[in-house]
């Protein structure tokens, strides 16, 4: 469990590499991890997920500090990361485990991301209606370490298939 006065946010946007990044440098994020949630199969392997066959979806697990970064703040990172009118695909990636999703962990994230999504769809931004799903958080679990910090470990930028 996080320290006193931090939270919880997971979010699913496509490569978990890529999500991991657009958030791990967000001022009052204390710390990010990479993983699955969502799926049917206990303690998943990277492999395991790639066969379609888990249900989970790559996801990131952050923890915030909400004295220095709020939830509606890390749901327009989130937003402004990926496309979220692409089902179960972003960019070259495609499978449910690309899926645009927020896993939420109380009530007030539930109406926060809900609030926010009804925002953006209704302001036409992305020009076809949003696919995201919003549903309670389950398990996290942690993916691989070599997946943990992929683009700092690596210099690698992009996502692929492996």
């Amino acid at each position: 469990m996080p320290e006193k006065n931090l939270e919880k946010a997971t979010f699913g946007a496509g490569c978990f590499w890529h999500v991991e990044d657009a958030f791990m440098h967000v001022p009052g994020v204390v710390s990010t991890q990479v993983g699955f949630m969502g799926g049917r199969t206990e303690n998943p392997s990277y492999r395991q997920v790639c066969t379609h066959t888990t249900g989970h979806a790559e996801v990131v697990e952050v923890t915030f500090d909400p004295a220095k970064v709020s939830y509606e703040q890390l749901l327009d990172v989130f937003w402004n990361s990926h496309d979220p009118t692409t089902l179960n695909r972003q960019g070259p990636d495609v499978g449910d485990q690309y899926r645009s999703v927020i896993f939420y962990y109380t009530k007030e994230q539930e109406a926060a991301a809900k609030a926010s999504k009804e925002r953006l769809d209704k302001s036409g931004r992305f020009g076809k209606p949003i696919v995201t799903q919003i549903v309670p958080a389950e398990t996290f679990w942690r993916a691989e370490e070599y997946h943990q910090k992929y683009f700092e470990k690596t210099g690698q930028r992009t996502c692929g298939i492996q």
